[in-house]
């Protein structure tokens, strides 16, 4: 599960710098490319944080004490 949530930062992560890699660029084709970009980081996050609250709920894991 560990694995699991470090790649799902690890494609948020790549989303944010492909969304600014084509805000630096700023061509008018890019900016279809950004909001897709940003779209995807979007829809990444939500879906990591749904995982998260689905794996503490069934007690797939726990919080460190």
């Amino acid at each position: 599960m560990g694995y699991a949530i470090v790649a799902g930062f690890v494609l948020i992560a790549a989303c944010l710098g492909a969304a600014l890699l084509f805000l630096l660029r700023g061509h008018a084709p890019d900016r279809q490319r950004l909001v897709r970009a940003l779209s995807w980081r979007i829809g990444l996050s939500v879906l990591l944080f749904g995982l998260l609250f689905m794996a503490y709920s069934l007690g797939w894991i726990e919080p460190n004490r």
